[in-house]
Protein backbone atom coordinates (compact mmCIF):
# COMPACT_ATOMS: atom_id res chain seq x y z
CA UNK A 1 0.00 0.00 0.00
CA UNK A 2 1.31 3.73 -0.61
CA UNK A 3 2.24 5.32 2.32
CA UNK A 4 0.43 8.96 1.94
CA UNK A 5 1.58 11.89 3.73
CA UNK A 6 0.56 14.65 1.00
CA UNK A 7 -2.70 14.92 -0.73
CA UNK A 8 -4.04 17.03 -3.61
CA UNK A 9 -7.44 18.90 -3.62
CA UNK A 10 -8.87 19.42 -7.18
CA UNK A 11 -11.46 22.37 -6.21
CA UNK A 12 -11.48 24.88 -3.34
CA UNK A 13 -15.60 24.80 -3.26
CA UNK A 14 -17.65 24.03 -0.55
CA UNK A 15 -16.62 19.81 -0.68
CA UNK A 16 -12.99 20.96 -1.74
CA UNK A 17 -12.11 23.22 0.74
CA UNK A 18 -13.46 20.39 3.34
CA UNK A 19 -11.83 17.69 2.23
CA UNK A 20 -8.78 19.95 2.80
CA UNK A 21 -9.93 20.72 5.93
CA UNK A 22 -9.80 17.35 7.43
CA UNK A 23 -6.52 16.00 5.78
CA UNK A 24 -4.93 18.87 7.30
CA UNK A 25 -6.42 18.61 10.89
CA UNK A 26 -5.23 15.14 10.31
CA UNK A 27 -1.54 15.74 9.85
CA UNK A 28 -1.31 15.40 5.99
CA UNK A 29 0.18 18.11 3.88
CA UNK A 30 -2.54 19.37 1.39
CA UNK A 31 -2.32 21.15 -1.65
CA UNK A 32 -5.63 23.26 -2.47
CA UNK A 33 -6.15 23.80 -6.66
CA UNK A 34 -8.94 25.71 -8.00
CA UNK A 35 -8.96 27.53 -11.30
CA UNK A 36 -8.14 30.58 -10.30
CA UNK A 37 -6.17 32.13 -7.17
CA UNK A 38 -9.10 33.91 -6.24
CA UNK A 39 -10.95 30.79 -5.69
CA UNK A 40 -8.33 28.99 -4.16
CA UNK A 41 -8.03 31.92 -1.50
CA UNK A 42 -11.72 32.03 -1.08
CA UNK A 43 -11.29 28.16 0.12
CA UNK A 44 -8.46 28.77 2.63
CA UNK A 45 -10.62 31.16 3.66
CA UNK A 46 -13.46 29.79 4.38
CA UNK A 47 -11.12 26.40 5.83
CA UNK A 48 -10.08 28.94 8.52
CA UNK A 49 -13.35 30.34 9.69
CA UNK A 50 -14.46 26.46 9.47
CA UNK A 51 -11.01 25.74 11.71
CA UNK A 52 -11.67 28.89 13.97
CA UNK A 53 -15.78 28.08 14.74
CA UNK A 54 -14.91 24.53 15.66
CA UNK A 55 -11.87 25.84 18.01
CA UNK A 56 -14.74 28.13 19.54
CA UNK A 57 -17.37 25.07 20.40
CA UNK A 58 -14.20 23.51 21.82
CA UNK A 59 -14.22 20.68 19.59
CA UNK A 60 -10.46 21.18 18.73
CA UNK A 61 -8.12 23.40 20.10
CA UNK A 62 -6.56 26.53 19.05
CA UNK A 63 -3.42 25.41 18.59
CA UNK A 64 -4.95 22.85 15.84
CA UNK A 65 -6.10 25.87 14.24
CA UNK A 66 -2.61 27.02 13.23
CA UNK A 67 -1.04 23.32 12.89
CA UNK A 68 -3.56 22.74 10.45
CA UNK A 69 -3.67 25.96 8.48
CA UNK A 70 0.89 25.72 8.00
CA UNK A 71 -0.09 22.09 6.46
CA UNK A 72 -2.33 23.84 3.50
CA UNK A 73 -1.17 25.34 0.60
CA UNK A 74 -2.49 27.27 -2.28
CA UNK A 75 -1.20 25.26 -5.34
CA UNK A 76 -1.94 27.56 -8.93
CA UNK A 77 -0.73 24.70 -11.09
CA UNK A 78 -2.85 21.76 -11.69
CA UNK A 79 1.00 20.15 -12.55
CA UNK A 80 1.76 20.49 -8.52
CA UNK A 81 -1.05 18.29 -7.90
CA UNK A 82 1.17 15.47 -9.46
CA UNK A 83 3.23 15.32 -6.76
CA UNK A 84 1.43 14.23 -4.11
CA UNK A 85 0.66 10.77 -2.97
CA UNK A 86 -2.82 11.17 -3.39
CA UNK A 87 -4.73 13.27 -5.53
CA UNK A 88 -8.70 14.22 -4.63
CA UNK A 89 -10.91 15.50 -7.30
CA UNK A 90 -13.86 17.31 -5.94
CA UNK A 91 -14.98 19.54 -8.99
CA UNK A 92 -18.46 20.08 -9.93
CA UNK A 93 -20.67 17.75 -10.78
CA UNK A 94 -20.04 16.95 -14.41
CA UNK A 95 -18.98 13.37 -16.03
CA UNK A 96 -17.09 15.56 -18.80
CA UNK A 97 -15.37 18.48 -16.48
CA UNK A 98 -14.10 15.22 -14.47
CA UNK A 99 -12.87 13.42 -16.79
CA UNK A 100 -10.95 16.52 -18.39
CA UNK A 101 -9.03 16.96 -15.15
CA UNK A 102 -8.03 13.94 -14.70
CA UNK A 103 -6.83 14.31 -18.01
CA UNK A 104 -5.08 17.38 -17.71
CA UNK A 105 -3.58 16.12 -14.38
CA UNK A 106 -2.42 12.56 -16.12
CA UNK A 107 1.36 14.17 -17.59
CA UNK A 108 2.15 15.21 -13.91
CA UNK A 109 1.55 12.48 -12.15
CA UNK A 110 3.89 10.27 -10.27
CA UNK A 111 4.00 6.77 -11.05
CA UNK A 112 2.22 5.40 -7.74
CA UNK A 113 -0.03 8.57 -6.80
CA UNK A 114 -3.58 7.57 -6.21
CA UNK A 115 -6.71 9.12 -7.96
CA UNK A 116 -9.85 9.77 -6.01
CA UNK A 117 -13.16 11.22 -7.14
CA UNK A 118 -15.61 12.85 -4.63
CA UNK A 119 -18.46 12.43 -7.11
CA UNK A 120 -21.91 11.60 -5.59
CA UNK A 121 -23.46 9.84 -8.16
CA UNK A 122 -20.99 9.42 -11.77
CA UNK A 123 -19.57 6.41 -12.82
CA UNK A 124 -15.92 6.04 -10.96
CA UNK A 125 -15.24 2.59 -13.58
CA UNK A 126 -16.11 5.81 -16.35
CA UNK A 127 -13.64 8.20 -14.68
CA UNK A 128 -10.96 6.01 -13.80
CA UNK A 129 -11.05 4.68 -17.78
CA UNK A 130 -10.22 8.29 -18.65
CA UNK A 131 -6.58 8.13 -16.83
CA UNK A 132 -3.53 5.81 -17.24
CA UNK A 133 -4.26 3.97 -14.17
CA UNK A 134 -7.75 2.68 -13.24
CA UNK A 135 -6.41 -0.11 -10.96
CA UNK A 136 -5.19 3.21 -8.80
CA UNK A 137 -8.59 4.64 -8.59
CA UNK A 138 -11.62 5.17 -6.46
CA UNK A 139 -14.16 6.68 -5.18
CA UNK A 140 -13.88 8.65 -1.77
CA UNK A 141 -17.53 9.90 -1.75
CA UNK A 142 -17.53 12.62 1.40
CA UNK A 143 -20.30 14.04 2.90
CA UNK A 144 -21.22 18.03 3.13
CA UNK A 145 -20.21 19.61 5.31
CA UNK A 146 -16.82 17.53 5.47
CA UNK A 147 -16.07 18.58 8.75
CA UNK A 148 -18.94 17.37 10.83
CA UNK A 149 -20.20 14.54 8.78
CA UNK A 150 -18.60 11.34 9.41
CA UNK A 151 -19.11 9.19 6.57
CA UNK A 152 -17.02 8.29 3.52
CA UNK A 153 -18.41 6.55 1.02
CA UNK A 154 -15.94 3.86 -0.64
CA UNK A 155 -16.65 3.17 -3.68
CA UNK A 156 -14.48 0.76 -6.53
CA UNK A 157 -14.32 0.55 -10.10
CA UNK A 158 -14.35 -2.44 -11.85
CA UNK A 159 -10.21 -2.24 -12.47
CA UNK A 160 -9.60 -1.07 -9.19
CA UNK A 161 -6.84 -3.27 -7.48
CA UNK A 162 -7.22 -4.24 -3.57
CA UNK A 163 -4.19 -2.27 -2.30
CA UNK A 164 -5.30 1.03 -3.54
CA UNK A 165 -9.24 -0.09 -1.67
CA UNK A 166 -7.05 -0.88 1.35
CA UNK A 167 -5.25 2.37 1.14
CA UNK A 168 -8.52 4.33 0.86
CA UNK A 169 -10.19 2.91 3.84
CA UNK A 170 -6.92 3.35 5.93
CA UNK A 171 -6.65 6.91 4.84
CA UNK A 172 -10.89 7.55 5.35
CA UNK A 173 -10.41 6.23 9.29
CA UNK A 174 -7.00 8.15 9.56
CA UNK A 175 -9.49 11.55 9.12
CA UNK A 176 -11.16 10.11 11.82
CA UNK A 177 -14.33 8.86 9.69
CA UNK A 178 -16.58 5.62 9.09
CA UNK A 179 -16.40 3.89 5.70
CA UNK A 180 -19.42 2.35 3.75
CA UNK A 181 -18.62 -0.01 0.57
CA UNK A 182 -20.75 0.71 -2.03
CA UNK A 183 -21.03 -0.85 -5.47
CA UNK A 184 -20.39 1.28 -8.44
CA UNK A 185 -23.90 1.80 -9.57
CA UNK A 186 -25.35 5.62 -9.87
CA UNK A 187 -25.86 7.75 -6.85
CA UNK A 188 -24.07 4.77 -4.78
CA UNK A 189 -26.00 4.40 -1.41
CA UNK A 190 -26.51 7.94 -0.13
CA UNK A 191 -27.73 9.87 -3.09
CA UNK A 192 -29.73 6.63 -4.54
CA UNK A 193 -31.80 6.94 -1.45
CA UNK A 194 -31.67 10.79 -0.63
CA UNK A 195 -31.93 12.58 -3.80
CA UNK A 196 -35.00 10.96 -4.77
CA UNK A 197 -36.70 11.90 -1.68
CA UNK A 198 -36.25 15.30 -2.37
CA UNK A 199 -37.06 15.10 -5.64
CA UNK A 200 -40.18 13.39 -4.41
CA UNK A 201 -40.50 16.57 -2.35
CA UNK A 202 -40.01 18.96 -5.17
CA UNK A 203 -43.22 17.01 -7.06
CA UNK A 204 -45.58 16.95 -4.16
CA UNK A 205 -44.74 21.06 -3.34
CA UNK A 206 -45.17 21.14 -7.80
CA UNK A 207 -48.40 18.70 -7.72
CA UNK A 208 -49.88 21.88 -5.15
CA UNK A 209 -50.27 18.71 -2.10
CA UNK A 210 -48.58 21.37 0.45
CA UNK A 211 -46.81 24.46 0.75
CA UNK A 212 -42.84 24.37 1.28
CA UNK A 213 -43.36 25.16 4.99
CA UNK A 214 -45.60 22.58 4.92
CA UNK A 215 -43.46 19.73 3.78
CA UNK A 216 -40.67 20.73 5.31
CA UNK A 217 -42.42 21.10 8.77
CA UNK A 218 -44.21 17.33 8.06
CA UNK A 219 -41.05 15.71 7.30
CA UNK A 220 -38.84 17.36 10.20
CA UNK A 221 -41.95 16.96 12.88
CA UNK A 222 -43.34 13.57 11.27
CA UNK A 223 -40.62 11.71 10.12
CA UNK A 224 -38.03 13.11 12.57
CA UNK A 225 -35.79 14.31 10.10
CA UNK A 226 -32.83 17.21 11.10
CA UNK A 227 -33.54 19.50 8.63
CA UNK A 228 -36.73 19.11 5.28
CA UNK A 229 -35.97 17.97 2.47
CA UNK A 230 -37.02 20.89 0.59
CA UNK A 231 -34.34 22.92 2.99
CA UNK A 232 -32.17 19.87 2.71
CA UNK A 233 -32.26 20.74 -1.24
CA UNK A 234 -31.38 24.11 -1.24
CA UNK A 235 -28.32 23.51 1.31
CA UNK A 236 -26.82 20.54 -1.49
CA UNK A 237 -27.62 23.10 -4.51
CA UNK A 238 -30.08 22.43 -6.75
CA UNK A 239 -27.78 21.99 -9.81
CA UNK A 240 -26.48 19.56 -8.04
CA UNK A 241 -29.95 17.48 -6.83
CA UNK A 242 -31.13 17.70 -10.58
CA UNK A 243 -27.22 16.45 -11.92
CA UNK A 244 -27.42 13.46 -9.57
CA UNK A 245 -31.46 13.08 -10.61
CA UNK A 246 -30.10 13.08 -14.81
CA UNK A 247 -27.62 10.63 -13.85
CA UNK A 248 -29.71 8.09 -12.01
CA UNK A 249 -32.45 8.97 -14.65
CA UNK A 250 -30.03 7.85 -17.73
CA UNK A 251 -28.35 5.33 -15.66
CA UNK A 252 -31.19 3.05 -14.32
CA UNK A 253 -33.75 4.35 -17.37
CA UNK A 254 -36.76 4.34 -14.70
CA UNK A 255 -39.41 6.85 -14.59
CA UNK A 256 -39.56 7.04 -11.15
CA UNK A 257 -36.18 8.89 -11.55
CA UNK A 258 -37.31 11.66 -13.69
CA UNK A 259 -36.66 15.29 -12.60
CA UNK A 260 -39.34 16.93 -11.23
CA UNK A 261 -40.17 20.21 -14.06
CA UNK A 262 -40.05 22.27 -10.79
CA UNK A 263 -36.56 21.42 -10.01
CA UNK A 264 -35.37 21.73 -13.55
CA UNK A 265 -36.91 25.16 -13.64
CA UNK A 266 -35.57 27.00 -10.49
CA UNK A 267 -32.19 26.01 -11.96
CA UNK A 268 -32.73 27.37 -15.16
CA UNK A 269 -33.76 30.20 -13.06
CA UNK A 270 -30.23 30.04 -11.28
CA UNK A 271 -32.23 29.43 -8.26
CA UNK A 272 -29.58 26.83 -6.95
CA UNK A 273 -30.40 27.19 -3.07
CA UNK A 274 -28.28 28.81 -0.21
CA UNK A 275 -25.41 29.45 -2.03
CA UNK A 276 -27.42 31.52 -4.82
CA UNK A 277 -29.18 33.47 -2.12
CA UNK A 278 -32.39 31.69 -3.53
CA UNK A 279 -34.02 28.29 -3.91
CA UNK A 280 -37.09 26.93 -2.12
CA UNK A 281 -36.28 29.51 0.24
CA UNK A 282 -35.45 32.91 -0.08
CA UNK A 283 -32.27 33.51 2.23
CA UNK A 284 -31.47 37.73 1.23
CA UNK A 285 -33.11 38.87 4.19
CA UNK A 286 -32.06 37.84 7.70
CA UNK A 287 -34.51 34.65 8.03
CA UNK A 288 -35.04 32.83 5.04
CA UNK A 289 -38.65 32.89 3.42
CA UNK A 290 -40.28 30.07 1.48
CA UNK A 291 -40.54 31.29 -2.13
CA UNK A 292 -43.55 29.02 -3.06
Amino acid sequence: MVDIKTVGVIGAGQMGSGIAHVCALAGYDVLLHDISRDRIDAGLALIERNLTRQAHRGIIDEAAVAAALAHIKPAESLADIGATDLAIEAATENEETKKAIFRSLQPHLKPDTLLASNTSSISITRLASSTDRPERFIGLHFMNPVPLMKLVEIIRGIATDVPTYETAVNFAKSLGKITSNAEDFPAFIVNRVLVPMINEAIYTLYEGVGTVDAIDTAMKLGANHPMGPLELGDFIGLDTVLSIMNVLHEGLADSKYRPCPLLVKYVEAGWLGKKAGRGFYDYRGEVPIPTR
